[in-house]
This record gives C-alpha cells, sequence and structure tokens, in this order.
C-alpha cells in the first residue's frame, strides 16, 4: 500500500506542524467518520467511535477536532479521556463499536502526538481501510444535516473496565501477595489504572510516574528511561519493578537489584513459561531480535522466525503462522491468546504468572539468556538515498558478514521517520562488534556524502 498520511502506526508528527494541525485531525475524523458511516451502515445502524488519548497537553485539542470530524459525518462518539492504547482496543472490541481512535505519539516526547486507529475486533485498521480514509480526505470537507449528525458521551466506567479486563489475564489460581513492585507509568495513559492492577491482585505497589502535567510524558520516567525504575527497586526495596511506555503498549522490567530487562528477555521468560505447560506453537521477533533469543528458542526446540521492525507486523505474522506469542525488544510483546495487540499491563502479568508458576525470580528465569552486544549506529542520509545500489556499501557489507561469520550479524535499515540509515551490528565478541559497526557506518557516511 503506497500511504499519503498514514504510516505504519497511524498518523504522527509535531504538533502545529503538518500533519498533526487541528484542521487536518478535523479533516481526517470526517473522512474516517464518512468511511465507517459507509461500512457500518448496512450491518448496525449509525456507527459509533471511541476515542481515547494519552496525558499530553495536546490531547485536548486534538481530541476536540476529531471529536468535530466524526460528528459532522454523522458518526456518534464515546469519549474514555486518558487510557492507554492497549485499553482501546479492548474496549472497542468489548463494546461492539465500529473502531477506535487513540490519540497518542508512545513513547516520543510531549511535543509530539498522533492518531492511531483500531478496527471494530480489537486490531490494527486493515490497509484498504486506511487506503480509503486517505482517498477521502481529497474530497471536500462537509457536514451532515442537523439531524443527522453524531452525539458524543464519555464512559465513566472506562478504567474500571480495563483493570478488570487486565486482572482476568492472570490465572486465577495465583496471586501476587508478598510482593512489592514498583510501578513507573511515564506520567502517561496508564497513570490511574497500572497500579491498581498489581494492588489489587495482592502485590504492595509504589507508584511512580503517575503525575501527569500534560508535559512531563516519558520525561526520565518510563519503559524508555529505565534508570528511574532501577533507582526506586533499590531505594524502595522492591522484588520487581514495571515500567510503561506514555501509552502503555511498551513494557521494561527490573529485578530486585535494579538490573533492568527488555522484550528480547522478557519475551524468553514467557516462552519457558507457556512451553512447559504445553501452549507454545512458536515465537515472532523482528529483524531487531537478538541472535542469542532466536538461539536459545531453537534450544528449547522452539520455531522462531522474523517480521519486519514494527508491532503490526510482528502481529501480521503471529496471525499467518496460528502462533499466539511474539515482540520486539523494544519492549511490544503480543500474546494473542490474552489480547489482540501488544498491551505492557497484559505482558508484565504474563511474566509475573511465569515467576509466579516457576517459583524464580526475574534474575533467575531469565538468566539462561545471555544477549549478544549489540552496536547501533544512525547515519544521516538524504532522503531517498539509495544505498542499495551503492558499490562501497555492498563491499563492506560482505565483508562486515564474511567476518562475523556465524558469530554474529548485522543489519541495514532505513529507518521510516527520519532521514538516517541504522547500522546494526551485534555479535559473540563486544570489540567486534563495535569495530565492525563503525567501519561499516564510516563507508555509509562517506557514500551518503559522495551521492549529496
Amino acid at each position: 500500500m503506497s500511504r499519503k498520511y498514514f504510516g505504519t502506526d497511524g498518523v504522527r508528527g509535531r504538533v502545529g506542524e503538518a500533519p498533526i494541525t487541528p484542521d487536518f485531525v478535523l479533516r481526517l475524523g470526517y473522512a474516517a467518520g464518512e468511511v465507517l458511516a459507509r461500512r457500518d451502515a448496512p450491518a448496525r445502524g449509525r456507527a459509533t467511535v471511541l476515542i481515547g488519548k494519552d496525558t499530553r497537553i495536546s490531547g485536548y485539542m486534538l481530541e476536540a477536532a476529531l471529536e468535530a470530524g466524526l460528528s459532522a459525518a454523522g458518526v456518534d462518539v464515546m469519549l474514555c479521556g486518558p487510557m492507554p492504547t492497549p485499553a482501546v482496543a479492548y474496549l472497542t472490541r468489548a463494546l461492539r463499536l465500529s473502531a477506535g481512535v487513540v490519540i497518542s505519539a508512545s513513547h516520543n516526547p510531549y511535543p509530539d502526538n498522533g492518531i492511531k486507529f483500531f478496527s471494530a475486533q480489537g486490531g490494527k485498521l486493515a490497509d484498504a481501510v486506511e487506503a480509503e480514509i486517505e482517498r477521502a480526505m481529497d474530497a471536500p470537507l462537509g457536514c451532515r444535516p442537523a439531524a443527522e449528525l453524531g452525539r458524543a458521551k464519555r464512559i465513566d466506567d472506562a478504567a474500571g473496565r480495563y483493570i478488570e479486563f487486565c486482572k482476568s489475564t492472570f490465572p486465577n489460581a495465583l496471586d501476587l501477595r508478598g510482593l512489592r513492585i514498583v510501578v513507573d507509568a511515564a506520567h502517561g495513559a496508564g497513570y490511574h489504572v497500572a497500579p491498581p492492577v498489581f494492588h489489587e491482585l495482592g502485590a504492595d505497589v509504589v507508584a511512580i510516574g503517575v503525575s501527569p502535567n500534560g508535559l512531563n510524558i516519558n520525561d526520565r520516567a518510563g519503559a524508555t528511561h529505565p534508570a528511574a525504575l532501577a533507582e526506586a527497586v533499590r531505594s524502595h526495596r522492591a522484588d520487581i519493578g514495571i515500567a510503561l511506555d506514555g501509552d502503555g503498549d511498551r513494557l521494561l522490567m527490573a529485578d530486585a537489584a535494579g538490573a533492568t530487562y527488555d522484550g528480547d528477555q522478557l519475551l524468553y521468560v514467557i516462552a519457558q513459561d507457556r512451553l512447559r505447560h504445553g501452549g507454545l506453537r512458536g515465537v515472532a521477533g523482528t529483524l531487531m531480535t537478538n541472535l542469542a533469543l532466536e538461539r536459545a528458542l531453537g534450544g528449547l526446540g522452539v520455531p522462531f522466525a522474523r517480521a519486519k521492525v514494527g508491532d503490526r507486523y510482528v502481529l501480521e505474522m503471529l496471525e499467518e503462522r496460528g502462533w499466539d506469542l511474539g515482540g520486539e525488544n523494544s519492549g511490544h510483546i503480543l500474546c494473542l491468546d490474552k489480547h489482540t495487540t501488544g498491551d505492557a499491563i497484559v505482558s508484565a502479568l504474563q511474566v509475573l504468572a511465569a515467576l509466579r508458576r516457576s517459583d524464580r525470580t526475574l534474575a533467575e528465569a531469565a538468566g539462561a539468556l545471555r544477549l549478544y552486544p549489540q552496536k547501533l549506529v544512525n547515519v544521516k542520509v538524504a532522503r531517498g538515498f539509495d544505498w542499495q545500489s551503492d558499490p562501497s556499501i555492498a563491499a563492506a557489507r560482505a565483508a562486515a558478514e564474511s567476518r562475523l561469520g556465524s558469530r554474529g550479524r548485522l543489519l541495514l535499515r532505513p529507518s521510516g521517520t527520519e532521514p538516517v540509515l541504522r547500522v546494526m551490528v551485534e555479535g559473540e565478541d563486544a570489540a567486534e562488534v563495535e569495530a565492525v559497526a563503525a567501519e561499516l557506518a564510516g563507508v555509509v557516511e562517506r557514500a551518503a556524502r559522495a551521492a549529496a
């Protein structure tokens, strides 16, 4: 699909700059409403869309614009206020709505924001529907007659519904009594729902990152800034730490010593548990998944496959292969037998269930997986730089692959959001990884300058 506005995870950018402006979001809401109204009218009458958001100050403005556009198209709107992205996916499905919309830029700082859609089933909106919405945006902005305008109302019990759903994904025979858990909500959408989930399952919860002011989302807090979690775990003598990102779909955890564990390591803990209990057919990762995880799963006889980077592509691979478990080292973990999308709270509960069932600490459960050293270098390039056709890069890449052999791997990947080419090298030997990454990045940089 050739996308004009939608990226792999909705529409995203800096607030006040195209496309994250009130007029664009108004048009987006109207176009989405027109498409959804056409699709839903024969099946269930008036379309109804749920809007949720994270805690960015720009969310108020964008929510109002989106609501106005949908209403002008004759679509009813339900508002749940600040809620994690996976909560909107769940509520859309549970309330039998036409679609869900999240206003969030995930782990990005507060000046950014974005719009992401979910289908009626709580999954990513189909490419065909996104394409139809983009085509509809080329038409003039309209408005239904007054009697046909959509209505809006707030869902007062959204947080309670989602908390109960999260708790339902934890085994009934287990609880979290006796555990002190630090929960860092990144001053984001999970600030009022994440701590109660773990508290109501019996844990002694220390909540941090739960004071959003519109400007502090992801600011030295949450899954992308693990130092705050590690320090809080140590200072409160906690047994474990859990960090979400700003919209609640990424997970990072810490053990009692403050050592942190990424998505690959947490995926390994969940996979071991499911293998022991007969519920694991395979695991999907991405091109960035650490080679150590692939080899460790292979040693356990677990099939493993790599998708393109992005939880959207992990989800597609899981659905194609009929598997339930997958994720990214960034902390997006998908447990499709529990939820339709990545959910940090639900994923954390799967890790905690695995620890409870095995009577092990996080350090013990993840200890068998020794991640290979990995080096990522972002090389600035001009937009449209054809790095794949450059002979010097091809030669350097072949030489690097020959040098690493079976001891490691490398990946060249253009960023989808900025003009850089990402050079990733990983392997058994840290010094070799650093040297190979530096040499290859240098070749790319020289080739990019020559082509400019």
